[in-house]
């Protein structure tokens, strides 16, 4: 049997006003000859086709909407430019309500200028609708056939009935403005893609490459791993790589959401999308332009934007039955008066058009997906990757938050804290300058945070010559320098070679670091101690304020996991203000705590680096990971990932989520309530087309400006 590969398309759709349109064209391309799958992406407006089509086969698949598909990437010349995207006038857009428009101040003219019965106004009312309801019609009937029952087939229903019984003026206008509705519908729902699209067009088409010893401006596209490409000062960077030679400050705020540049040189990764500062910078290209973090990032977006939320799995469903249900109630409000009560049919027949027309479900279908696009959208901007609509709302529910410690809570990389000088025969700079000289020799962890300190004392120890240096397995190190033997190493090392060069005071001191959670270590010879160094694993600056924050918020419980100590756990928890810590633990204990967690507090989210808490990320109910833009393995893993290792934005991750919940439940009351009010209405006979369509058109733009809040949002807010 051959082992034939599927192969696999994506299309970018233009012209999708809803959901519900993007499901039914999703099913006429799974119809098609050729095609083993497709799947519709309405949040981002994409098409994944697995198997054989053609463009022109798509369009036809989606000409009851007028849908445009094109090639999600762009196509490119012989010369390997892209072939430039073409987008139409204003008024080619707008063309149909345009004409529909003119025809309709035609036909109001006509009203006034020509005498009752007629056939002038009639007729540039039909003229007035077919301009703009064309399409519309042509679904509708389609629909009735079938018997499908979605929106176009209630409009379709009410313009017949309306025509039935002369109501021309009501019915052309009912036609306008549903179109424009659907309009404003395209329109925010662009918006809300388009956010986190236009990131993409802040990286540069072009860089300049070094190859050969020749320097040459090319496409992006022609770019391949290993080039080397040059930065000039205030140059936007335009592939993703490892500076070779240079240093800068560099603004990664696309990416990051950082506000503050960071300083990078030799052997620092650079991000496609960022703005290089002052430095000229040689960088070594480590991806493809389809590969780049910014690429990644927009292309995750998009698919978490096309996953669908609790709310908005509600919201289908409904939808469902809602727009059957609002037509049988049509019918009866048709039938019922007349035969039961002897009232007029033509009331009634115009009271049932009206209840079709202000059944049409639009607000309530585009409540959701609206805010879910706008929210993970803004997200993004701020740094902070969201991988869906159902993380986001679990977000907001989280009651209980679990941190790793190393990497999480702190900064993960060893720094001495604390230097005191127990001897006064060498200067602070020479005892320095030794304990350098011998940690440059040594492989054991702790090793870079004594020659950062060095370096940061000023000491040199370049000058000093070590000779017979060894480790101590467990205890330290050891060396001459100028015919003196020096050791380095915990309180163990020197009390086993001489119990009395630790006095009292210096035990002290030893035990009131230690209780802080410290590393002691010590300095000094067979004779007598030269200095006393504390080292740790630095608290991040932000800890403190982001779990205060959390608190304020209404967390019910912080907690810390760890496999360090208990002392050392315990101080870093009273550091940073979280409620419990729990030290000492496997990575199978720290899944079990989680367990744990769910069970005491149902929802709980777990903060970890993406690699070594694989297990407890996966088993909370949101796992965040630290560090998104330096590791795939976050992008890929976390269901939420912190893209600059920035704690901050955990508080901000909240409110966004609770805002976006907040403002679903608003709009799915408002489009429900606001249809049940008009429908009330039926009751005394109030209902017209006027106020059908003005409910339907009104809650329809204020629900998707209500969405489009969510693109405002701030990290900084309080």
């Amino acid at each position: 049997m051959v082992n034939v590969e599927e192969e696999k398309n994506v299309y970018r759709i233009e012209g999708f006003s809803c959901a519900n349109c993007a499901g039914k064209f999703e099913r006429n391309v799974q119809q098609l000859p050729g095609v083993e799958e497709a799947k519709v992406n309405f949040g981002a407006s994409k098409l994944s086709v697995s198997g054989k089509t053609t463009i022109e086969e798509l369009e036809r698949a989606g000409a009851f909407e007028n849908l445009k598909v094109l090639p999600e990437k762009p196509i490119l010349k012989d010369d390997d430019s892209t072939v430039p995207v073409v987008k139409p006038s204003f008024f080619k857009k707008y063309r149909s309500l345009t004409i529909a428009s003119t025809f309709l101040l035609l036909a109001l003219s006509a009203t006034v200028f020509f005498e009752e019965g007629s056939p002038v106004p009639p007729l540039l009312f039909v003229a007035s609708m077919l301009a703009s309801g064309t399409q519309l019609f042509k679904t509708g009937f389609s629909n009735l056939l079938k018997l499908e029952f979605d929106m176009k087939t209630l409009m379709t229903v009410a313009v017949l009935g309306g025509a039935a019984i002369g109501e021309w003026t009501e019915i052309a206008i009912v036609v306008i403005l549903f179109a424009l509705s659907e309009e404003l519908e395209r329109f925010s729902m662009d918006r809300a893609r388009s956010s986190i699209r236009s990131l993409m067009d802040i990286v540069p088409k072009q860089a300049i490459v070094r190859r050969d010893g020749v320097e040459l401006t090319i496409p992006v596209g022609q770019i391949v791993i290993g080039d080397t490409m040059i930065v000039k000062p205030g140059q936007k960077i335009a592939m993703d790589g490892r500076i070779l030679r240079g240093h800068s400050s560099i603004n990664q705020a696309s990416i990051t959401g950082e506000s503050v540049p960071v300083d990078k040189s030799t052997d620092d990764n650079v991000f496609a999308g960022t703005l290089n500062g002052e430095g000229l910078l040689e960088i070594a290209i480590t991806k493809l332009v389809e590969d780049t973090t910014i690429a990644k990032i927009i292309h995750l977006v998009e698919e978490a934007q096309g996953e669908r939320a609790p709310a908005q799995a509600f919201v289908d469903r409904f939808a469902k039955y809602y727009t059957p249900v609002i037509m049988a109630v049509a019918a009866l409000v048709v039938v019922v008066p007349p035969v039961f009560f002897d009232a007029p049919w033509e009331i009634w027949i115009y009271q049932g058009l009206a209840v079709l027309v202000v059944g049409c479900p639009c607000a309530l279908v585009i409540s959701t997906p609206i805010a879910i696009v706008s929210a993970i959208g803004n997200a993004a901007k701020q740094g902070v990757l969201i991988k869906g609509g159902i993380h986001l709302e679990e977000m907001g529910t989280v009651k209980a938050i679990a941190f790793d410690k190393t990497g999480t809570l702190t900064k993960g990389v060893p720094a001495v804290t604390d230097f005191i000088q127990l001897d006064n025969t060498h200067s602070e700079q020479d005892i320095w300058a030794i304990v350098a000289a011998l940690e440059h020799r040594a492989q054991h962890p702790l090793a870079s945070a004594f020659l950062k300190g060095a370096e940061a004392a000023g000491a040199n120890h370049e000058t000093l010559h070590v000779e017979g240096f060894a480790s101590i397995t467990g205890k330290g190190i050891t060396g001459v320098i100028a015919g003196i033997t020096y050791q380095i190493g915990s309180p163990k090392l020197f009390s086993e070679t001489n119990a009395d060069l630790l006095s009292d005071d210096v035990r002290a001191q030893l035990g009131t670091l230690q209780q802080q959670g410290k590393t002691v270590m010590f300095a000094g010879t067979e004779q007598g101690l030269l200095a006393l160094f504390a080292v740790a694993d630095e608290v991040r600056e932000t800890s403190k304020s982001t779990i205060a924050k959390l608190h304020a918020l209404g967390m019910k419980q912080t907690i810390m996991l760890t496999g360090d100590n208990k002392g050392t756990a315990e101080a870093i928890g009273a550091a940073v203000g979280v409620r419990n810590v729990y030290a000492d633990l496997m990575p199978e204990q720290k899944l079990d705590a989680i367990k744990q967690l769910k069970k005491d507090y149902e929802k709980v989210a777990m903060v970890g680096d993406g690699v070594n808490d694989a297990p407890a990320l996966a088993a909370s109910t949101v796992g965040i990971a630290m560090g998104g833009a330096g590791t795939d393995t976050a992008l890929e893993t976390a269901d939420i990932a912190l893209m600059a290792d920035d704690l901050q934005k955990l508080p901000f991750t909240i409110k966004l989520s609770r805002k976006t919940l907040a403002i679903i439940k608003a709009n799915i009351i408002f489009a429900i309530s606001i249809k049940f009010v008009a429908l009330l209405l039926v009751v005394p006979g109030w209902l017209t087309l006027w106020i059908a369509i003005a409910s339907d058109m009104g809650a329809t733009l204020l629900v998707a400006l209500n969405g489009m809040r969510l693109m405002r949002v701030k990290s900084d807010e309080d």
